[in-house]
């Protein structure tokens, strides 16, 4: 599993590692029921603190993308194959619309957002 952090980002350490797993996972490259490293093997591997470890874990989890059973680990959930809830469809929404909304205002086409993210799924999907 390769993360790599960028600790002079604007983007929080945390944030920075929840968003790699979820990219892995959406590759192929981490699948339902892979375990994840321990919070503080994981720490000392990427030379964080374990709290940021375990923060980015549990929004994860709160996401419903893993599962934190105790004194196994962190477990990743399989991918949901009949469609995502209704729940997350809008979480996901309205986390989308102020990032569409920024690159309106800075110029950006809908052409272009749209190419941009057949591109984004495309590097996403490996096809």
């Amino acid at each position: 599993m390769f993360i790599q952090i960028e600790p002079t980002s604007d983007i929080p350490i945390y944030t920075q590692l929840a968003n790699q797993i979820i990219e892995l996972i959406a590759r192929g490259q981490l699948k339902g029921g892979d375990t994840l490293p321990s919070v503080r093997a994981l720490a000392s591997d990427l030379s964080v603190n374990m709290h940021t470890v375990n923060k980015s874990y549990h929004e994860l989890e709160h996401k419903g993308i893993i599962r934190i059973v105790p004194k196994s680990g962190a477990i990743i959930n399989p991918i949901v194959q009949e469609g995502i809830t209704n729940e997350n469809s809008r979480r996901i929404i309205e986390q989308l619309k102020p990032i569409i909304a920024e690159a309106i205002v800075l110029g950006m086409s809908p052409e272009v957002i749209q190419e941009q993210t057949t591109s984004i799924l495309i590097t996403l999907k490996g096809e």
